[in-house]
C-alpha cells in the first residue's frame, strides 16, 4: 500500500454570536481536516489544531511541505513516517504549526491502520480500559459586556449545562483577577452541590494574580485551575502547584515528548492536558501519556475541534490505563464544548450525538467501535463548508 495524496480541508462558517476567552474574541468557527488517500482505496482522516488563519497556514504545511515527503510511503509505517517528517522539519520548528500539521497527518495514518486491521483505534493501542467515558460541558465564554452581565449569565449557564446531564462544567476567565473571582463564585452558586466546576484562564495571569484567583478557587472548591500562567513559565506552574490546594492543569500549548519531559520533570502539574491534534498526533500522544504516567501525573485530554477530534479522543480515553488503579480509580473525562459547532454535530455520516448520550446516560459517552477512529465524515458537508483561499 502507498500514500497517493494528502488533502487539507479547512472548513468555516459564521457563528451565531461572538465568543471570547482571555486572549481574543472570535466570530467564525473553523476546523482543519486532513485526508490521506492510498492506492488501495483506503482513506484516513485526521485533524490539525489551530483556528482561522492558523489553519490556512497549516494547510500549506500539510500539502506543500509534508505531502512531498511522504508520497509513495507505506501508510502502515506511521512511526517511520513520523520520525522522517519530524527530523526533516526539526530545523524549522520543533513546536507550533509544523507539529500541528504533522498531528493531522499522523492521526489519518492511524485511521488507515485501523481500517486495514478492521479494528477500532483503541484495539490497536492495546484495548479498552473502559467502554464509556464521562464528559464535562465547557461553556461560559467571555463577551463584550459588563462584569455584572457576565456574572448573571455565567450563573445561569452553569446551571443549564448541568441540566443537560453533564456532571461537571468549565468556565472561562480573563476579565481581571477581582472580576474573575466574582465569575467563579457565580458558577459555584449556579451548580450548587450538583457537580464540579473548573476554571480556564488561557494563560492570562502573572503568578501573583494567579495566586490571588487560585486562593479564591480553593474556597469555592473548584476542581482545577487550567493554564493560570504562560506555558513557558514552568517555575510559575511549580510555585502555584506547591502553594495552592486547587489542582493545577495545563499543557495544551506544549508539543512533543521533549517539551512534555520538561513540564513533568518540573513537577508543575496536577493534571496533564495534551492536545492530540497539536502534540504530534497519536504516535507522539501515546509517548507523552507514557511519560505522564511515569511521573504519576493523570491525564485529561484537551479537546477542541470537529467530530474527528472528538472521536479520536474517545478512542484514546478508552485506551488510557487508570492511574494509579484500584477498585475506584481516578478516571479521565472527555472535554465537550457546548457552544455552537456544526463541525462537531453535523460533520459525520453517522453523528456521535454526544449531548443526547450525556442526557440519557448520566453524563457518559460510549466509545465508537468502528474501524480506525470509528467515524466517517460526510464529503458533501465538507464540500459545502470548505474555505478556498
Amino acid at each position: 500500500m502507498k500514500i497517493t495524496k494528502v488533502i487539507s480541508h479547512v472548513l468555516g462558517y459564521d457563528l451565531p454570536e461572538e465568543l471570547g476567552y482571555s486572549q481574543q474574541y472570535y466570530s467564525k468557527r473553523t476546523a482543519h481536516l486532513v485526508e490521506v488517500q492510498t492506492d488501495e482505496g483506503i482513506t484516513g482522516w485526521g485533524e490539525c489544531f489551530g483556528p482561522g488563519n492558523v489553519a490556512l497556514a497549516n494547510k500549506g504545511i500539510v500539502e506543500k511541505v509534508i505531502q512531498p515527503m511522504i508520497l509513495g510511503d507505506d501508510p502502515m509505517d506511521r512511526d517511520v513516517i513520523w520520525h522522517k517528517v519530524y527530523n526533516l522539519l526539526r530545523d524549522h520548528g520543533q513546536k507550533g504549526m509544523p507539529m500541528q500539521s504533522l498531528s493531522g497527518v499522523d492521526i489519518a495514518l492511524w485511521d488507515i491502520a485501523g481500517k486495514v486491521a478492521d479494528l477500532p483505534l483503541h484495539k490497536l493501542i492495546g484495548g479498552a480500559h473502559r467502554t464509556q467515558v464521562q464528559a464535562y460541558g465547557y461553556g461560559m465564554m467571555l463577551k463584550r459586556e459588563s462584569v455584572d452581565d457576565h456574572v448573571a449569565r455565567f450563573k445561569d449557564e452553569a446551571a443549564a449545562i448541568l441540566d443537560m446531564g453533564f456532571t461537571a462544567t468549565k468556565m472561562k476567565v480573563g476579565l481581571g483577577p477581582k472580576a474573575d473571582v466574582k465569575l467563579a463564585a457565580a458558577v459555584a452558586e449556579g451548580i450548587g452541590d450538583r457537580g464540579r466546576f473548573m476554571v480556564d484562564a488561557n494563560h492570562c495571569y502573572t503568578t501573583s494574580d494567579a495566586f490571588y484567583v487560585g486562593r479564591a478557587l480553593e474556597e469555592l472548591d473548584a476542581y482545577w485551575f487550567e493554564e493560570p500562567v504562560a506555558p513557558e513559565d514552568l517555575d510559575g506552574y511549580r510555585e502555584l502547584r506547591a502553594g495552592l490546594r486547587v489542582n493545577i492543569s495545563g499543557g495544551e500549548a506544549e508539543f512533543n515528548r521533549w517539551g512534555w519531559r520538561n513540564i513533568l520533570e518540573n513537577r508543575g502539574l496536577d493534571i496533564a492536558q495534551p492536545e492530540v491534534c497539536a502534540v504530534g498526533g497519536i504516535s507522539e500522544y501515546l509517548r507523552i501519556v507514557t511519560l505522564c504516567h511515569a511521573h504519576f501525573t493523570p491525564v485529561i485530554n484537551h479537546v477542541w475541534g470537529s467530530a474527528i477530534a472528538v472521536a479520536t479522543n474517545l478512542q484514546l480515553l478508552a485506551a488510557m490505563p487508570a492511574l494509579p488503579g484500584g477498585l475506584h480509580p481516578w478516571e479521565p473525562m472527555l472535554e465537550f464544548d457546548t457552544t455552537d459547532n456544526k463541525f462537531r454535530d453535523e460533520l459525520l455520516e453517522f453523528p456521535l450525538n454526544i449531548q443526547s448520550q450525556v442526557k440519557l446516560n448520566n453524563g457518559y459517552v460510549s466509545i465508537p467501535d468502528g474501524p480506525g477512529i470509528g467515524v466517517e465524515p460526510d464529503l458533501a458537508f465538507i464540500k459545502h463548508f470548505e474555505i478556498h483561499d
